[in-house]
């Protein structure tokens, strides 16, 4: 949530007064052709409206009439290793960091570390998950957007997430496992199928798709920059615009 400072409505009183006095002066010297009577007004003109666009600016920001208040929510990016969920999930958080709003960005390879006990069978998976979930929570329901990625692979993980946040928006980033595994420049899938990986999705274990995901992105067939729009249209239609 966002709001004027004393220190900004000040700044846009001088900036924008400082122009108007120029403009003030430059019509009274033409109408008159004396320059002290045309910096005499436009000076005693522009300190007396500063002082009260300043004022006038104070009173709106006190009254609530007008004002659309932006909800907080999670952006769960979830897929196969390398369908592009953490690039896909830079971009919208960058657009939505652009455009002013309170975000923060998750990904799985950065939470791992604070807790390298977890392991990849289903078990720890799911523990990663939703001590994840508990994170993307907490921001959210501190008025903080989470953007998170997380591979995610089984539905009673995401489930979690989805019933401990109030606004939670699934995004599931179908592609085929072949075109992932081409994607694959860490070669974490040939390492997976020389059995150097365990609990590997889709290699050794099924990942469990999503029922019923807020959007689906079909990744084989579209474009990065078509998938950044479609999400954030989804988002200012269904969540941003909603109130």
């Amino acid at each position: 949530m966002l709001y004027e400072s004393n220190q900004r409505s000040v700044l846009k009183a001088i900036s924008w007064r400082t122009w108007a006095t120029i403009t003030t002066a430059v019509i009274v010297f033409i109408f008159t052709g004396e320059i002290a009577l045309a910096v005499t007004v436009g000076f005693l003109g522009g300190f007396a409206k500063m002082g009260l666009y300043f004022v006038h600016e104070r009173l709106w920001q006190r009254i609530r009439y007008g004002k659309k208040e932006i909800p907080s929510f999670v952006l769960w990016f979830t897929g196969l290793p390398a369908s592009g969920k953490k690039e896909l999930a830079d971009s919208v958080y960058q657009k939505l960091k652009k455009d002013g709003l309170k975000v923060e960005r998750l990904d799985g390879l950065d939470v791992r570390p604070l807790f390298p006990e977890t392991g990849f069978e289903p078990v720890d998976v799911n523990r990663h998950v939703k001590r994840s979930g508990h994170l993307c929570a907490m921001l959210e329901k501190n008025g903080v957007i989470v953007v998170a990625s997380f591979v995610s692979p089984y539905r009673e993980g995401r489930e979690f997430v989805r019933n401990l946040a109030k606004n939670f928006v699934e995004i599931y980033m179908k592609s085929s496992v072949e075109n992932c595994e081409k994607r694959d420049v860490k070669g974490h899938y040939a390492k997976a199928r020389r059995g150097e990986y365990r609990y590997f999705p889709g290699i050794d274990i099924d990942y469990e798709e999503p029922v019923n995901p807020e959007l689906v992105i079909e990744v084989d067939h579209l474009p990065h920059e078509a998938a950044t729009k479609q999400i954030t249209s989804y988002l200012k239609k269904h969540i941003i615009s909603k109130k």
